[in-house]
């Protein structure tokens, strides 16, 4: 959780410098509950799972996973209602 504090600090740091970087606190909420949510599954795949090849694979795609939600929530890759324009 401190991993996603630490990350979530990023952006609003980079509100205080630049007009560029605009989030509001529903933004923090879906950032933070995507991250710490992603790393508790992480966390529960590699608890449950013995064999290296299959943490290697479900992790992969949990992360795969992730970073599709986040860049269409941040720019809207797909064009889907929840994109961020």
């Amino acid at each position: 959780m401190l991993t996603s504090a630490i990350l979530l600090l990023i952006p609003l740091i980079a509100m205080q410098f630049t007009d560029e970087v605009n989030w509001n606190l529903f933004d923090f909420i879906i950032a933070g509950t995507l991250l710490i949510g992603t790393g508790l599954i992480i966390q529960l795949v590699l608890r449950k799972t013995k064999k290296i090849k299959y943490r290697i694979i479900i992790v992969a795609a949990l992360l795969i996973v992730f970073l599709l939600i986040w860049a269409e929530l941040a720019v809207g890759i797909f064009g889907t209602p929840l994109s961020g324009h």
